[in-house]
């Protein structure tokens, strides 16, 4: 158990170190990355769209990232596998590069130009140096596509603006949290079935995404843990329960009184003076009342 924790430390603090560098990077370097990345990533999907159905899929072949053939020279591989498209329909391509470019943006436009190229390069740096590592591995490591990088910006968008309502199918309104809890699972899921088929690579690529999430979204889920745990304890602690406990007795109280505070000294209420103002002493033992004459002018009560 101890070994165990001691690892997980150590990957927390991994992570919150990269996540610093992260930051650091971007700040330093306000200049680097591509303004509005993803109009370009949009219009690199639609050219290859277009060229596959002009070869009838045929060019496929000289577009998908292969390790042996970039070994061979076709250094283009490392690049054009990001616009292959996920779908060979035009109507779901259009509403899918919709969606990119509008995660996209309102991720650029959050983070600025340096933070969000960054998170897109990592993916995809991250993904080639999985097809890499599977090349060597397993035997193959053909990638086409980033199905799972394009996921990965859609968790940060939903990390971000929790709130923000999506159609679910294009009818339903849906909380962008909601829906990322979903990818979550379907991420889950596509590594089980991938493991059950022994696809090592395409069990590989939603872990590393969800890595590449994680690497810039650490810190935030970390300090929100914290201060769930946190508000948890003030919640459950005894201070509070008795409190509120002395409150509902109060409301009771008042509802058969007649009246909300009364003076513990004078006897004196806010329903027969309105405008008198009642404070509780924090050194009295459990809650009395006191008016503005005695707050300070009394003696305390002892259990």
């Amino acid at each position: 158990m101890l070994f165990k924790l001691k690892n997980s430390n150590r990957e927390g603090a991994l992570l919150r170190k990269l996540n610093s560098a992260v930051e650091r990077f971007a700040l330093r370097h306000p200049n680097f990355g591509v303004p509005n990345l993803m109009l370009y990533i949009v219009i690199g999907n639609a050219a290859a769209f277009f060229l596959l159905r002009m070869t009838n899929g045929a060019a496929i072949q000289f577009l998908y990232f292969d390790w042996g053939q970039v070994l061979r020279g076709q250094i283009w591989r490392l690049a054009t596998f990001i616009f292959v498209p996920e779908s060979t329909q035009p109507f779901n391509l259009i509403l899918s590069l919709y969606f990119m470019y509008f995660i996209g943006s309102m991720l650029e436009r959050e983070w600025g130009t340096p933070k969000f190229s960054l998170y897109y390069l990592s993916g995809v740096i991250l993904t080639l140096i999985t097809g890499v590592v599977s090349h060597y591995a397993f035997g193959y490591g053909a990638l086409t596509g980033t199905y799972y990088v394009g996921m990965s910006m859609f968790l940060a968008f939903a990390a971000l603006y929790p709130d923000a309502r999506l159609m679910l199918f294009y009818v339903i309104p849906i909380k962008a949290k909601w829906l990322a809890l979903a990818d979550v699972a379907l991420f889950a899921v596509d590594v089980i079935g991938a493991l059950l088929r022994g696809s090592w690579l395409s069990a590989l690529l939603p872990v590393i995404a969800l890595f590449n999430f994680l690497i810039f979204f650490w810190c935030e889920i970390v300090d929100q843990i914290d201060r769930q745990r946190g508000y948890s304890r003030h919640r459950n602690s005894h201070q509070t329960i008795q409190f509120k406990s002395a409150v509902r007795q109060q409301r009771k109280k008042e509802a058969q009184q007649g009246y909300r505070h009364k003076c513990s000294v004078c006897g004196r209420t806010d329903t027969d003076h309105p405008d008198l103002e009642f404070r509780y002493c924090s050194r009295c033992a459990g809650y009395h009342c006191f008016c503005v004459d005695h707050i300070f002018n009394h003696e305390h009560f002892k259990e």
